[in-house]
């Protein structure tokens, strides 16, 4: 599947790595990163919008949808830096030194990464439906901890949760997008069909993109955080309520990565680009103005 007026290409971003990528529009370039269990497809509202007056770029992330699956090597082939990188290669790529950044899920833990290895490339950043990864970390405890078990078994070692998943992938990676929704309808079969079908493809890469999570980011995040370093450029935040259900303020935890923050608590499920994509353009187009 595509999105609709949008051209595809396949970019080179790094030795033997190539992003698969829609790009659509003209004007201010943004930059659009998928989350899990999905591809670039979940942007397809919001993409087609924001393309009437920017230059749209919408890739599936490395280990996703139609790019490249390296092996990984020491743990770091899937860490946020690595996945960075290939972002900012890719807007370099495309002539653009400077762009807007959307990441939603895995591809706002990318985003954030970048907005801290790339400060000078980044020019505003909009996270949805995630914290920082070491703050993730941090809140998770107790019976609360249960709603992302998924967190706990794909940092296990190599082996075990490629096993276990790839055995029975569609009901894996099918879970959450039932548990995680609020509106069955916002992904109609045929993109179901093709997550699906992405994620049973890609289940080494997957795991290893959230085994990084467990190791690598959390030290990048901790070296960070010692060093006092922050986001620079103004940060929106789109987020379901969980410092209700987990016991902590959210918009506290990301004051303190962002000092230049909007967060707005939203009513939608967690895949928001697709259940209320008005309420993420609404949000988005807020920031570009900042």
């Amino acid at each position: 599947m595509q999105i609709s007026g949008f051209d595809y290409q396949r970019v080179t971003v790094a030795d033997g790595v190539a992003l698969n990528v829609a790009v659509g529009g003209s004007g201010s370039p943004v930059v659009l990163l998928h989350g899990f269990p999905q591809t670039h497809l979940m942007w397809r509202h919001v993409a087609a919008d924001l393309a009437g007056d920017h230059t749209v770029l919408c890739p599936d992330l490395r280990g996703y949808g139609d790019s490249d699956k390296p092996a990984d090597t020491a743990g770091q082939t899937y860490s946020k830096r690595t996945m960075a990188a290939d972002v900012v290669a890719l807007a370099r790529a495309f002539g653009h030194d400077r762009f807007a950044l959307a990441g939603h899920d895995r591809g706002a833990l990318v985003a954030i990464r970048a907005g801290l290895d790339h400060p000078d490339a980044v020019t505003h950043l909009a996270s949805l439906d995630v914290l920082p990864t070491l703050d993730m970390w941090e809140v998770l405890h107790g019976a609360n901890a249960a709603v992302a078990f998924h967190l706990y078994l794909m940092a296990q070692p190599p082996g075990l949760p490629e096993q276990l998943i790839g055995a029975s992938a569609d009901a894996f990676f099918g879970h959450f997008l039932d548990a995680w929704g609020t509106r069955p309808d916002a992904i109609p079969a045929d993109v179901r069909a093709a997550y699906l079908d992405a994620s049973r493809n890609a289940v080494t890469s997957i795991v290893a993109d959230y085994r990084a999570s467990a190791g690598i980011d959390v030290q990048h995040d901790t070296a960070d955080r010692g060093a006092g370093n922050r986001l620079r450029m103004p940060v929106t935040v789109l987020q379901q309520d969980w410092g209700a259900a987990l016991g902590y303020d959210a918009a506290a935890v990301w004051r303190a990565w962002a000092p230049d923050l909007d967060h707005r608590t939203v009513s939608s499920g967690h895949f928001m680009a697709e259940e209320s994509p008005a309420d993420v353009l609404k949000a988005l187009r807020d920031l570009l103005t900042r």
